[in-house]
């Protein structure tokens, strides 16, 4: 398991460190109290264990409860020199989860800056802090009686909204692509001063939740996926809650197959019928949505053996590939869309089912008449895949799809699971590479045909998803499943994550966010949009200290 890493925390310098170092947690502690900052080592192992194949230690951390005290704590790090990682939940599963980029940085946990600031019932907003979370959000709508939904993403219900936006995430609603249904940003910057973007800095503007542009540059989007200030308050849109939702799942029996449903559907994405997020998984991603990695029946292996995965595909009732998406709207429009998806998958060999609840509730019913029957357990796998997503689709998250992440965990899934996952503290070892590719069936398959031998040859099954993320474009996600007990696995997961990152960017199918293992590689010398970002951050942040520096390759 996981071992917290003493001796290199002790090199950092604060434990036994000068009355200087003690003044710094003094000064932190007069900012945000004493029971929320800290350098004590049972404070610190969250953020120094990751579930990618390398972990960093923080210098300490820092937790403010709202605005003043960010500022605060961000001048003092001017003040000082004191490089500042700020996280919201810190669940940032697979790509650096509560982990800074460098060692020995001040984390700032924004989890409890947990307000709903407000929500409009009528024209269907909310304004969050950056650690509230899917549950807390969902669970105000439903408390609340209002006909609003949230955008679900499959990250767990504890997982931050804002954080997730601010990476550019994808759910699964009509909202699913989420940066574009947010308005309205405020964010601490580096000098300490608070900058509010679209109308949001005129005293009276009456539409800065609803129209995000406002006038000038846009300038938005530069505080996600970058260090150039800590956003602190965000405006997002709610999903109107729908009169009647269908779920569709579409069952590919063979892999090259899949390659016409997507073209299938890509026109119905276009024109409006399908306006969710479609997901497109291969079989692992449902095999593993209840269990771990049977070692009775592969032992000293970490891939499945063909015969293995196939018996386990067909008690799961699935194919190579299952397609999923909702269909929302009113009675008479969720029917007319249900018409156009069968016409459009006519021509291709994909078996198609649509879910309603009351199909569910009578699921049930016949799943107990077969009781514990071969068909019997079929249809409980079936009904509870059915469930997770339909209640996803209308804004109530569940953790059911982070059971991937442990899948080469040597214990099994963890009590409670899926209500409270956390991979990381779990011990649970998992890369994720997300590459951008269009909405072809072609380039599908040579996706999949470039990573496939190379996570073979590292001895690592190939987990992955499609998601219709625009009307135009895939997000795939790839995911190694390691075992983080076994040092010569996590070498070979370090080495297959490196060759299959180095393979999609050389095809031209560049990750659209990396982890924080991948950022030294992203910005070859004399590519004038990084120098030109590189000049923003230091104008902005001349000192650097808002989550400063790049992971280098030869660090640990």
């Amino acid at each position: 398991m996981h071992i917290f890493d003493e001796q290199k925390f002790r090199q950092t310098g604060l434990i036994g460190a000068t009355v200087g170092q003690d003044r710094v947690l003094a000064a932190l502690r007069a900012i945000v109290g004493a029971d929320h900052a800290s350098a004590e080592l049972d404070a610190l192992r969250r953020y120094s264990c990751s579930t990618a194949a390398r972990a960093t230690t923080p210098l300490a951390v820092v937790a403010p409860a709202t605005q003043a005290e960010v500022v605060a704590v961000v001048r003092l790090g001017a003040e000082l020199g004191l490089p500042l990682y700020p996280l919201s939940t810190g669940r940032n599963w697979g790509y650096g989860d509560a982990c800074a980029v460098g060692e020995a940085q001040l984390i700032v946990d924004l989890g409890r800056m947990n307000r709903i600031v407000t929500v409009d019932a009528e024209l269907g907003y909310a304004v969050i802090e950056p650690g509230v979370t899917q549950q807390q959000l969902s669970d105000y709508l439903l408390a609340e009686k209002l006909d609003w939904w949230i955008d679900c993403t499959g990250a767990g219900p504890d997982t931050s909204f804002m954080g997730n936006i601010l990476e550019r995430g994808f759910g699964h609603s009509p909202y699913g692509n989420r940066l574009q249904h947010v308005s309205g940003m405020r964010v601490v910057l580096a000098s300490g001063d608070v900058l509010d973007t679209g109308f949001g800095h005129y005293p009276h503007a009456r539409a800065t939740h609803l129209f995000p542009y406002g006038v000038g540059p846009f300038i938005d989007g530069m505080f996600t996926q970058s260090n150039f200030g800590i956003v602190t308050r965000i405006g997002i849109w709610l999903v109107p809650a729908a009169a009647c939702v269908n779920h569709f799942l579409c069952t590919v029996s063979d892999h090259a197959d899949i390659a016409a449903v997507v073209d299938a559907l890509r026109p119905l994405r276009m024109n409006g019928t399908l306006r969710s997020i479609v997901h497109i998984g291969n079989d692992l991603r449902v095999i593993s949505g209840g269990r771990v990695f049977p070692r009775s029946l592969a032992p000293g292996q970490s891939c499945l053996p063909p015969a293995v995965r196939g018996v386990m595909r067909e008690a799961a009732a699935i194919g190579a590939w299952t397609v999923s998406g909702a269909l929302y709207g009113s009675v008479a429009q969720v029917a007319a869309a249900r018409a156009e998806v069968k016409k459009a998958l006519r021509g291709t060999r994909a078996q198609t089912a649509f879910l309603s609840e009351r199909k569910l509730r009578w699921g049930g019913v016949l799943a107990r008449v077969l009781g514990s029957s071969r068909a019997g357990q079929r249809l409980r796998a079936q009904l509870g895949l059915g469930e997770a997503l339909l209640a996803m689709n209308r804004g109530k998250p569940n953790g059911r799809f982070l059971a991937g992440a442990y899948w080469r965990r040597r214990a099994a899934l963890p009590a409670g699971f899926p209500l409270r996952a956390d991979p990381a503290q779990d011990n649970c070892g998992m890369l994720w590479i997300s590459p951008v590719l269009p909405m072809r069936g072609a380039d599908v398959l040579e996706l999949h045909a470039l990573v496939e031998p190379l996570f073979a040859a590292h001895g690592f099954d190939l987990f992955v998803t499609f998601s219709m993320i625009n009307e135009r474009a895939l997000g795939a996600v790839l995911t190694i499943a390691y075992d983080k007990e076994d040092a010569d696995e996590v070498i070979r997961a370090k080495k297959c994550y490196q060759a299959v990152f180095d393979s999609v960017m050389n095809a031209g199918y560049i990750p659209y966010r990396v982890g924080n293992q991948s950022m030294g590689q992203l910005d070859p010398h004399g590519d004038v949009y990084w120098e030109t970002v590189a000049r923003i951050k230091k104008a902005l942040d001349p000192a650097g200290i808002i989550a400063p520096g790049r992971y280098q390759p030869g660090r640990t």
